[in-house]
């Protein structure tokens, strides 16, 4: 069986439908930057998803090629995961989709080094002919959050927010949002097979106690 991080790290990846806090330790992801609305067709952010599987695929697949990565056993390429920022807003908002500021990620498996990413990239570009030149290797440590699963639409985040901010208060904790931490969803459904009603979204914010 392939290794699959959604059932070996089940804490992180399928969180109750009530927010609970977690702290998450520090992991690599193939990451791509960008802003602009998501849902724009052929926009900078479906480029920026085509280059992150390229990537990721790529890796999975080396063990079929003349690269070979130390360490590699055969996984589950992990779901799609983004951090969300506007520039002088409070928390998000919705409304107003073409402000965002998204770093999109794909969790790689810990024996995936600089130079292995840096083959996947090169040999990402050539096979597919896709320019796959604005994928970073990055080192993400998000520490002490607070969680939740989020059904349905990605507009009815907002009850699912108020949801989290509400625990916090109960419990002593606030909201701990910067420059380097960030709204961060996991994209648990497949949003062009599944009916939005029938979304699943990990939606996680950093905290500190107060």
């Amino acid at each position: 069986m392939a290794f699959d991080f959604k059932k070996e790290y089940k804490e992180y990846y399928m969180p109750k439908n009530k927010p609970e806090i977690v702290s998450v330790p520090e992991a690599n992801y193939i990451a791509v930057r960008g802003k602009g609305d998501p849902n724009e067709v052929g926009g900078a952010y479906q480029q920026a998803i085509g280059v992150l599987y390229a990537v990721a695929y790529t890796l999975k697949m080396s063990y079929k090629t003349d690269y070979k990565i130390e360490g590699f056993f055969e996984y589950v390429v992990p779901p799609l995961e983004g951090f969300w920022r506007q520039d002088n807003t409070e928390g998000v908002n919705y409304t107003d989709k073409s402000s965002f500021n998204w770093i999109s990620v794909i969790r790689l498996p810990d024996f995936v080094t600089k130079k292995d990413f840096e083959w996947a990239v090169e040999t990402a570009t050539k096979k597919k002919k896709l320019d796959c030149s604005s994928a970073e290797f990055m080192t993400i440590d998000e520490g002490l959050c607070v969680q939740i699963m989020h059904h349905g639409p990605f507009d009815d985040e907002p009850a699912t927010v108020a949801l989290m901010d509400k625990y916090l208060a109960e419990n002593g904790y606030v909201n701990d949002m910067t420059a380097a931490r960030l709204h961060h969803e996991i994209y648990m459904s497949d949003a062009r097979r599944v009916a939005p009603e029938k979304w699943k979204t990990v939606i996680r914010h950093p905290i500190k106690k107060i």
